[in-house]
């Protein structure tokens, strides 16, 4: 009977694990149709007949992103919607640009890992571990070190020279998502209500009135 159990329970796991990701195309290839007005999970294909090269295709990640901005980062992201072939694959690349000291702010890619690649300078990268423990993985990288973020966790990455740093990431979807802690806590529409907020972070309605400000 345990050993009934302990199967079921096996197999059990391995179910959610493979509902849990991307499903494997069925197809060589689904070129997204942008013009379609059908609502599914991704995007439609287009005729493959009528694929092109151009919609395998995407150039720009050798353009240095504009890094002037408030938390001094940029990021170029290469997904479905940049690449219509890519739809159905279950992959995705970013370019990230990173001035001195600059940083790509907490945040989780809810349907993604990312793997990330260190092309230029020294970044100092981390994530954080899921209740209860809530532990700070996390590590300096140098040029050509290679790390990664396990999907749905917290993690960023700041750029620890006095040069500007530049990364190459790979992650696990056609459309990875982004969630930017400070912004959707902070800058949500409509706002979260103040009290939730207080309480939440355990600091007074002025502190939260005042970040909030920021965003």
């Amino acid at each position: 009977m345990a050993k009934l159990i302990l199967f079921l329970g096996l197999v059990a796991l391995t179910c959610s694990l493979a509902i849990a990701f991307e499903p494997s195309p069925l197809q060589d290839f689904c070129v997204a149709d942008t013009g379609s007005s059908a609502r599914v999970n991704g995007l439609v294909c287009k005729d493959p007949k009528l694929a092109q090269a151009d919609d395998f295709f995407f150039s720009g990640l050798h353009v240095t992103g504009n890094t002037s901005n408030p938390v001094g980062s940029k990021v170029t992201p290469v997904t479905a919607a940049q690449i219509a072939g890519l739809n159905t694959l279950g992959i995705s690349i970013v370019r990230l640009d990173y001035a001195p000291w600059g940083i790509n702010p907490p945040h989780t890619h809810p349907r993604a890992t990312e793997i990330l690649t260190v092309l230029e300078g020294s970044l100092h990268v981390g994530f954080v571990t899921s209740n209860p423990d809530n532990r700070l993985i996390t590590k300096v990288l140098q040029k050509g070190d290679v790390f990664v973020f396990p999907v749905g966790l917290v993690h960023f990455q700041r750029n620890v020279g006095y040069g500007n740093a530049v990364a190459i990431a790979a992650l696990s979807s056609q459309n990875p998502g982004v969630i930017t802690i400070a912004n959707a806590v902070f800058g949500s529409n409509p706002p979260i209500a103040a009290e939730v907020l207080t309480k939440a972070f355990q600091v007074d309605k002025s502190v939260v009135d005042w970040v909030r400000s920021k965003f």
